[in-house]
């Protein structure tokens, strides 16, 4: 499966090894297998073989989401007629969590206990053991950085998001892996070294904001706003308590994607996804394909 991600990396690829004409040149006769040798190249890790069948327990496909880390799980079965293993779906951990959260109603009610109280998120250490970023281990960025920096760190540690906080550490806005493809859809390719403030300005009008939530806020109240709205991650912002502590408001705590909550919900997990029954003709085993 191609997504995000693996243009994020052939982006960065090009970026630093070639000009614009030659990589314009290239891409018009790039084979996506060329991924896995550019995947080398920069070091990054491939991305995780995934796939089940749509006969599978949601609790199987939420264990394997999390044992993959992958944001998406193919649902292959077999067709009669030809054969062949076609893709009837494809299972999203937002999708996963919406099913939850509507057809668990009454559990949801009864999840009072706080996001960090559950260690449901990555937060910041205090005091940080990096020098070089006051917010570790969560990667930011200045309304002055620019956006092939964060493409590589994108790339580098394998995330779609990065909040832009300003000098006190308030968060200011969020930059996705989906901006930088708007801007390569614009024709900005050759322009990446273009700050973030900059590039702001050409983000596409149905960007839905920033979703904020405070450490203090429950695992209920998340579950209830996914039910409401698509969400892909929460920026855990310092809120009124903190504010009265001598914090300050909408200063960067935290990031909580849906893997954190989905990895606590269905709970510890083996690292190693279970062996898979081999194909017979009587019960096919679809075959793997990327994710």
């Amino acid at each position: 499966m191609l997504t995000v991600l693996d243009i994020i990396h052939l982006i960065q690829y090009y970026y630093r090894t070639a000009d614009f004409e030659q990589a314009a040149t290239d891409v018009e006769t790039f084979r996506l297998e060329s991924l896995r040798e550019i995947e080398r190249e920069l070091g990054v890790a491939p991305p995780p073989l995934t796939r089940e069948h749509p006969s599978s327990s949601l609790f199987d496909a939420a264990k394997l989401i999390i044992q993959t880390h992958a944001r998406r799980l193919p649902l292959l079965d077999n067709d009669s007629e030809t054969g062949h293993e076609v893709i009837i779906s494809v299972l999203t951990q937002y999708r996963l969590l919406k099913f939850i959260s509507i057809n668990c109603h009454k559990e949801i009610q009864q999840l009072h206990l706080s996001l960090r109280r559950l260690r449901i998120g990555t937060y910041v250490s205090s005091p940080s053991p990096d020098p070089n970023n006051p917010y570790w281990p969560i990667a930011t960025a200045s309304m002055e950085t620019s956006v092939f920096d964060i493409v590589h760190m994108f790339s580098e540690r394998a995330i779609s998001a990065v909040p832009i906080v300003d000098e006190e550490g308030v968060v200011l806005n969020l930059y996705e892996t989906v901006d930088v493809i708007t801007l390569v859809r614009l024709g900005a390719y050759q322009t990446l070294d273009l700050k973030i403030k900059e590039a702001l300005t050409q983000r596409s009008p149905d960007f839905p904001g920033v979703v904020i939530c405070t450490a203090s806020d429950s695992l209920g109240t998340l579950l209830q706003l996914i039910k409401k709205r698509r969400v892909h991650r929460l920026v855990v912002v310092e809120g009124e308590e903190e504010e009265k502590r001598g914090g300050k408001k909408g200063r960067l705590v935290g990031i909580i994607t849906l893997s954190d909550v989905l990895r606590y919900i269905v709970g510890h997990v083996d690292h190693e996804p279970r062996p898979k029954p081999p194909t017979t003709s009587a019960d096919p085993s679809p075959s793997t394909p990327a994710s």
